[in-house]
């Protein structure tokens, strides 16, 4: 068997930056470091093995097969981790607080689709949200492939999983966060003719319905984004992403 017998644990992080920044964030219990015999091409896997030495997690040389193994997407490195740390909603909100800002969450609607919802957290973190919330049931968690797909954003980020994102829209209305539906819908309004510089909540809905009608409706307001050419929409990540820009171009130029 290729690799020499070594098996790498299923649940193990892969790819650069999603191991570099797990190790960087140290939010969760590390336990060994594999890294592919030979594999000294990058800088990048150097800033790794002495991130890995900081944080005394033993590191261990295999043949590039046994990683292979795991992903296509491996890069010659993996991570042996804990579970990924979730948190409460209010964290979040205490951190926009003690930051000073009004708060900005994100709330992904049943997001089944690894890279998707890998690429919206990778935004969310570059406009500086402070929070993600997942629901549950029927959507992708925070799996190593949503680790590699944020390039290891996920790994500095609150994320919040809630058993019912309604539930959870109604509760954030009475602490004064407005929340936006982001839906082609007759009802919807231009999101670059929104007021969105208050305390949001930005719900992005899934791949094939988008937000579901309980939350369209729940919503103080539905935006969305104008289309001028020929293909009616983008995907998940795409538009949520763009939305995210917009609201942070706001909030800048209010400042």
């Amino acid at each position: 068997m290729g690799g020499g017998g070594v098996r790498i644990p299923d649940g193990a992080l892969y790819g650069r930056h999603a191991v570099l920044e797990c190790l960087r964030a140290g939010r969760r219990s590390l336990t060994r470091l594999w890294l592919a015999e030979g594999a000294r091409d990058a800088a990048i896997l150097n800033e790794i093995a002495e991130a890995a030495r900081a944080r005394k997690v033993p590191i261990e040389a295999v043949p590039r097969e046994a990683l292979d193994r795991i992903s296509d997407h491996a890069q010659g490195v993996a991570l042996s981790c804990g579970s990924y740390p979730y948190v409460e909603v209010d964290e979040m909100l205490a951190a926009a607080q003690a930051a000073g800002e009004p708060p900005l969450l994100l709330m992904l609607d049943t997001l089944q689709d690894p890279q998707n919802l890998g690429t919206l957290i990778r935004a969310a973190d570059a406009v500086g949200v402070h929070g993600v919330i997942l629901p549950e049931r029927r959507s992708a968690g925070v799996t190593p492939a949503v680790v590699n797909a944020s390039s290891g954003a996920v790994e500095h980020l609150r994320i919040a999983q809630v058993v019912n994102l309604a539930r959870e829209v109604d509760a954030l209305k009475k602490q004064d966060v407005w929340v936006a539906a982001l839906q082609d819908d007759a009802r919807a309004t231009g999101i670059f003719d929104t007021n969105l510089r208050g305390g949001l909540a930005l719900i992005v809905g899934n791949e094939g319905e988008g937000v579901s009608r309980l939350l369209r409706d729940k919503a103080d307001y539905l935006i969305r984004l104008p289309m001028r050419g020929r293909i009616a929409s983008l995907n998940a990540a795409s538009a949520g992403s763009i939305a995210l820009y917009e609201v942070l171009r706001q909030r800048q130029a209010a400042s």
